[in-house]
């Protein structure tokens, strides 16, 4: 009886694929997303009536509206559906069309596109949240740039099958680059035997805070005092786990190690937190991340020529973009231009980006680290910030640069050790 009873509930847990857990912990269907919401039912009864909003009404109704947006899937139920990866799929059509009417709207569209982005930037970067807005609008504008390629350059017949082959490789390599990029940063994780192998060892010596350095570093100071180091030498092995010390992980970092507070982890050689990618970059992935920019960068470029070269076959292509006549008497040419001119615009800023990256490569520092030696002022600095020199692990431009192309292999840290 206790077996079959079992069975049945097995059973009764396993979700179809259109049926999911809400936030309540109940089951539901994807089909009832209009059903039975009280709390969208208080917020319209209390519009109708004039009555103030209570002040969680607004973020319950956002939080009910963003638990019910599934799609169906075929294992573990429906799958929620980030609602910060839908404006990019909507909004960035309708403005690329919109501009391509006339080349006055076209400028006030290519100017405003950039300034909204750089405003949800700074809105999303201030409240340390997770965003899938921008990872989808890179994969959106790669996708729908392609689109147009195959759909409206391809078929005026200025552009060869090996063209096409070649862009088509580009836009390949280049995802496979990004996939790799995200799959694991380099993350700091404890070392659960290093932990629990010896227990006694990790006890915290009398009168001394535990909070202030690792187990491993007691063990550590524990047997130098006993060989007789000073205590001078003790002082700055304690100051050094301190510094080192991660209030949030609860572990002791090794050198150059950072927290990210967007993605609630400690990172081996944290460089910055990616929101095009929606990842840190890390030791572990630093050198895809440089790749997957090489890679776009020159599909982009090569991309854009061919587009221009369509459009604009009697145009030099370094003034193509500043001066094409005709291009806006046909809705399909205007449309390439436009997509061009925004291809532009999102190239100009990763060429920037790939810039600074290949200068702290070459001085051997991080962005975060830069960032603290600037406001530290123990940096010096040139070229408008963009060059930013610590001197703290510089080897020469060779050394630096061998040092950074077999980095990647050495991402098992010395098992910093969980003190919880």
């Amino acid at each position: 009886m206790k077996r079959q009873a079992k069975k049945v509930l097995e059973e009764e847990a396993v979700l179809c694929c259109c049926e999911y857990m809400n936030r309540h912990g109940q089951r539901s269907h994807v089909a009832a997303c209009c059903c039975d919401c009280e709390d969208l039912d208080d917020a319209c009864d209390r519009f109708l009536k004039r009555e103030p909003q209570k002040p969680e009404s607004l973020s319950q109704v956002a939080a009910v509206v963003t638990d019910r947006i599934r799609v169906p899937w075929l294992w573990g139920g429906a799958r929620k559906v980030d609602l910060s990866i839908i404006p990019p799929l909507l909004l960035l059509p309708a403005l690329l069309h919109l501009a391509a009417l006339h080349f006055l709207i076209g400028m006030v569209v290519l100017t405003a596109l950039p300034g909204l982005v750089l405003w949800y930037y700074y809105f999303t970067h201030r409240k340390k949240g997770q965003t899938l807005f921008f990872l989808s609008l890179a994969l959106f504008s790669l996708a729908y740039m392609y689109y147009l390629f195959i759909t409206e350059v391809f078929p005026h017949g200025d552009v060869g099958l090996l063209q096409l082959a070649l862009v088509s490789v580009g836009v390949v390599l280049t995802l496979l680059a990004l996939f790799h990029t995200k799959r694991d940063p380099g993350i700091l994780r404890p070392n659960e035997e290093s932990v629990h192998s010896k227990v006694a060892y990790y006890s915290s010596p009398t009168g001394r805070n535990p909070s202030l350095s690792g187990g491993r570093q007691d063990v550590t100071m524990t047997v130098a005092n006993r060989a007789g180091v000073s205590e001078h030498a003790e002082e700055e092995m304690k100051e050094s786990n301190r510094k080192n010390w991660c209030q949030a992980c609860r572990m002791v970092r090794p050198p150059r190690a950072g927290h990210c507070r967007i993605c609630g982890v400690c990172v081996l050689r944290l460089d910055h937190h990616c929101v095009w990618i929606n990842s840190c970059v890390g030791q572990a992935n630093h050198r895809s991340f440089l790749l997957t920019l090489v890679l776009f960068l020159l599909t982009s470029l090569y991309g854009i020529s061919l587009v221009l070269q369509s459009v604009c076959p009697r145009q030099n292509l370094l003034f193509a973009l500043l001066y094409c006549p005709g291009v806006y008497n046909q809705y399909s040419t205007a449309l390439c231009f436009t997509c061009a001119w925004y291809s532009s615009i999102v190239t100009g800023g990763l060429l920037h980006l790939l810039a600074i990256q290949l200068i702290n490569v070459s001085y051997n520092v991080t962005e975060r680290e830069a960032r603290i030696a600037l406001r530290e002022k123990t940096a010096r600095s040139a070229c408008w910030g963009l060059v930013v020199n610590t001197g703290a692990y510089s080897r020469g431009f060779r050394g630096n640069w061998s040092e950074f192309m077999s980095m990647g292999d050495k991402v098992i840290p010395p098992s910093p050790t969980d003190l919880v």
